[in-house]
């Protein structure tokens, strides 16, 4: 095997690698990316069995064709000391040394032959659904913020996408939730019955949100019993989805709240970071004195002292004193779009609904902190 290729255009397919392979080395052809060289294209294959990451470049010098697997992160590292622009010569010398020349630089690096790396299949029976990237990156945003980390309950560790419809349009919707908080948005789509309910994976979440940040051209999904994949351009992302059922949340979302509190987003998220300086962890959380014209806010920390503030609102309701895990707010108030944040209101104790009046089709539900 022996190719050249561009460092940028080699570089930049194994930054979206690092998000994928093993890095705890039970199976060490797991830390390894395979490069393999067929049909005048190199293919840049990383999986963890769970997670598929598939590239394919067309701009490269084929000498002879072949494959091998070597370390994911040290090719990587290398190639990001490397100049920009500067070519890369790769040669398998056996099969257990690659060969990596560019410029001065010479580097041997060990390899694991590629019979030995897990083999895939591409079939999906699923029809293809086609999705604005820009907007399906925003529901995803919008809705990874309340995914669980809890593995006990390992059916909240992702982002359920489902079919929904309202006033007679039909939506992709995802909803993720950890039990403290609750995110939804909805993504208009064509009509269709193609999409069975899935539960995605937070490494396939995160993972797909770096994608398609830097990648323009639209996105294309398919499904099969208990994969789905996702293209774009040239390269495809296939992952497990997780094997479990996601609770009902419409039964934990907020209908008759009436008392509505309006603030500026900016204003509150940069006074909640202020008063929860004092608190060095955050487990304080911070408590809201809300009245028909201000918001007091307050954190109390045994350890390290208080911080206190008030911030200009308005409220149509009796006062109402209420605590909230402060990371949970911020988060939530950095996803509304809207300059101002709704935030509606039963009582102290009951769970609060927090709306965006610029993007109507997406809204959060966050539980009150008892202090």
């Amino acid at each position: 095997m022996q190719f050249a290729v561009k460092r940028d255009t080699l570089l930049r397919s194994l930054n979206y690698v690092q998000g994928v392979v093993e890095k705890k080395n039970t199976l060490p052809i797991l830390s390894n990316v395979l490069l393999q060289l067929k049909d005048k294209k190199l293919s840049i294959i990383a999986t963890d069995l769970d997670l598929i990451f598939f590239d394919e470049i067309n701009d490269v010098k084929i000498l002879n064709e072949g494959s091998t697997t070597t370390s994911a992160a040290i090719l990587y590292d290398i190639l990001r000391k490397i100049p920009s622009n500067s070519e890369l010569n790769f040669h398998l010398k056996t099969e257990n040394k690659l060969s990596l020349k560019s410029d001065n630089s010479d580097f041997n690096l060990l390899c694991l032959p590629s019979d030995n790396f897990p083999s895939f299949a591409d079939e999906f029976e699923g029809t293809e659904m086609s999705l604005n990237n820009s907007k399906f990156l925003k529901l995803l945003n919008k809705t990874k913020i309340s995914i669980s980390n809890d593995d006990t309950r390992h059916y909240l560790n992702g982002v359920f996408l489902h079919l929904t419809e309202g006033h007679g349009r039909s939506f992709l919707t995802g909803v993720a939730t950890d039990s403290h908080r609750l995110s939804s948005s909805s993504l208009e789509i064509e009509k269709t019955n193609e999409f069975s309910p899935l539960i995605l994976p937070r490494k396939t979440v995160f993972q797909l949100c770096s994608l398609l940040t830097e990648n323009n051209e639209k996105l294309y999904i398919q499904t099969s019993e208990n994969k789905i994949k996702f293209t774009i351009g040239n390269i495809k992302l296939i992952s497990k989805v997780i094997d479990g059922k996601f609770p009902d949340y419409k039964k934990v979302v907020p209908t008759d709240n009436k008392k509505i509190l309006k603030v500026s987003s900016k204003d509150f998220i940069n006074s909640v970071e202020r008063v929860t300086s004092v608190s060095m962890d955050g487990k304080e959380g911070v408590k809201l004195a809300i009245n028909k014209d201000n918001i007091q806010l307050s954190v109390n920390s045994a350890n390290s002292g208080e911080g206190n503030e008030v911030i200009k609102a308005t409220y149509n309701s009796d006062n109402i004193n209420i605590s909230f895990n402060s990371k949970y707010l911020t988060d939530i108030a950095s996803e509304v779009e809207d300059k101002d944040l709704v935030m509606n209101f039963k009582d102290s104790t009951s769970p609060v609904l927090i709306k965006d009046a610029s993007d109507k089709n997406s809204y959060y539900v966050i539980m009150p902190m008892k202090i």
